[in-house]
């Protein structure tokens, strides 16, 4: 199993835009073989000093059986027709592949 946290950094004011396209998204991607978890998060809205405040940037945490299922997701069609879908709200895309340790 690995877990995939992905920044979608979004330009000032369509993050919620690109919420309502990722919600759309979200039960094709489910449906997906091997997929366990794609779930969308943003920043918590509470004063807290330390730490990083990211209110323009969508999370997407993941957990895929194995890389070869998140390779086949990145290839999926519809996840190409997502990307186009949003391309002009999102400045920046950084993705972390992480494992338990």
């Amino acid at each position: 199993m690995i877990t995939v946290i992905a920044e979608i950094k979004v330009k000032p004011g369509r993050r919620d835009s690109v919420m309502e396209k990722i919600t759309a998204l979200l039960p094709d991607v489910l449906a997906e073989k091997g997929c366990h978890r794609y779930e969308p998060y943003v920043d918590f809205n509470g004063q807290i000093p330390w730490r990083k405040t990211v209110p323009d940037s969508i999370f997407m945490l993941e957990d895929w059986e194995s890389l070869a299922h998140l390779e086949a997701h990145q290839q999926a069609e519809h996840m190409d027709k997502h990307r186009e879908n949003i391309k002009a709200d999102v400045l920046d895309v950084v993705i972390h592949i992480i494992e338990k340790a």
